[in-house]
């Protein structure tokens, strides 16, 4: 079936802005409360969005094979399950019916009463309901720049990180959509000069730019994926913060990893945009340095010219931008990473989510992370309206955007923001 949602030379009857991050040629998939206080599974042209569940009970959905309440949940995991094939076919329906060409919905405005919503009318909720989630470390950059930080140059990378895509099995109960507010974490911290830790709120606490790619149902337990078919089992992608507290971090991780500092909170930006969407945009990552195994060795342009920016916005001031960086960077696709998770047949599931790890360019101004920006809090960056941030401070909001743009289209993901709250205190 054609992508024939991607024409860029479709117009919409809706009024949206010029540069918005959803023109009619996007289309994401998301999970918004409405006015009317009901969860439904919508989709987004600029500031409307859309209620799939009204538009399929009034058959504009008509022919395509759904299920009558396949849009009346709360999370779009069974939507996501039914394969790439029902995702381009309702994508496709979707630019077809808001098409300025079109005009079965766009004179009926009894049935645009209950369809369309402004931004401001609605609440963003979690797209899917995250069975699991892996956290990769794919940013050769990134994973450089931290192992010089603690080993030095000349130990940067582990023997691994060249030859598997390392990742470690995050905490799903903590992953919330843009827009929700964390509190800064509690936990043991070692002194510096210390042999005995301390408890209390991290002082350390950074953000981490990421994305995260969504899984359908993808395989049998026991049945590995091959590389080359990895993309036919991923729905889409979203902006992910994977919020990390460096110092808690530090203290806990040997012998098994990431715990306390990683699990309390991730943010990831509410709209997933499909990677139907971005097929435009795909790219070339980086040559592999070193021979990769077979199962890990993939051809073509498996990744995207996705541009990413980072901004950090004190309370009452404006925002200062920290970081551009880019999708493409990644040294490890998302195609081998899903195929490395499963290749021991490892199951994979509809929801699942994957991180991408950090994303950093080779330029001081396209490190994802302050520990990097700030070199551990050696050299603290600089804000517009004054002062300076080693880590992130309490009343902090740390804005994540992405889009891809051509000549023809802009796509883009919206924002991923968080605002971080003071430490929690017993009454």
């Amino acid at each position: 079936m054609q992508i024939t949602a991607n024409n860029t030379d479709r117009k919409t009857w809706l009024k949206i802005p010029k540069e918005t991050d959803f023109p009619i040629q996007n289309i994401p998939f998301g999970v918004f409360l409405t006015r009317d206080d009901v969860i439904t599974i919508g989709t987004r042209i600029g500031d409307y969005a859309i209620d799939l569940g009204a538009l399929h009970q009034l058959g504009y959905f008509e022919g395509i094979p759904l299920t009558d309440d396949i849009f009346l949940q709360d999370t779009l995991n069974d939507f996501i399950a039914d394969g790439r094939k029902t995702w381009r076919a309702v994508r496709n329906r979707i630019a077809e019916i808001f098409d300025v060409k079109h005009e079965k919905l766009q004179k009926n405005e009894e049935h645009q009463k209950v369809i369309l919503f402004t931004m401001n009318e609605v609440e963003m909720q979690l797209p899917v309901q995250v069975g699991d989630y892996t956290d990769f470390y794919s940013s050769e950059e990134h994973a450089r720049n931290v192992g010089e930080m603690f080993r030095g140059a000349d130990n940067a990378l582990m023997p691994n990180w060249l030859h598997i895509p390392v990742a470690y099995h995050g905490r799903s109960s903590s992953i919330i959509p843009s827009g929700i507010p964390i509190r800064r974490p509690q936990g043991q911290k070692l002194p510096n000069g210390s042999d005995t830790p301390i408890f209390g709120p991290s002082r350390n606490l950074d953000f981490e730019l990421e994305m995260a790619f969504i899984t359908t149902a993808a395989n049998h337990l026991g049945e590995p994926i091959p590389v080359e078919d990895a993309e036919d089992h991923i729905f889409g992608l979203v902006l992910f913060n994977d919020w990390s507290a460096r110092d808690i971090q530090k203290w806990e991780y040997v012998p098994l990893g990431p715990f306390l500092g990683k699990n309390f909170a991730s943010t990831i930006s509410p709209w997933i945009v499909t990677l139907d969407a971005l097929e435009p945009f795909r790219t070339e990552g980086p040559k592999p340095t070193t021979e990769q195994l077979p199962y890990l060795q993939s051809k073509g342009k498996k990744t995207f010219d996705i541009h990413l920016q980072v901004a950090i916005q004190p309370e009452g001031k404006k925002e200062t931008i920290v970081s551009n960086s880019n999708f493409k960077y990644l040294y490890w696709n998302m195609s081998q990473q899903l195929a490395h998770h499963t290749v021991n047949g490892c199951s994979v599931n509809s929801g699942d989510m994957m991180g991408s790890g950090t994303i950093s360019g080779s330029t001081k101004d396209s490190y994802g992370s302050m520990l990097e920006l700030s070199w551990n809090g050696e050299k603290p960056l600089k804000l517009k309206e004054g002062g300076d941030r080693k880590f992130i401070q309490d009343k902090d909001t740390v804005i994540l955007r992405g889009h891809c743009q051509d000549k023809n289209v802009r796509i883009g993901f919206g924002e991923c923001s968080t605002k971080v709250l003071p430490s929690f205190k017993s009454k």
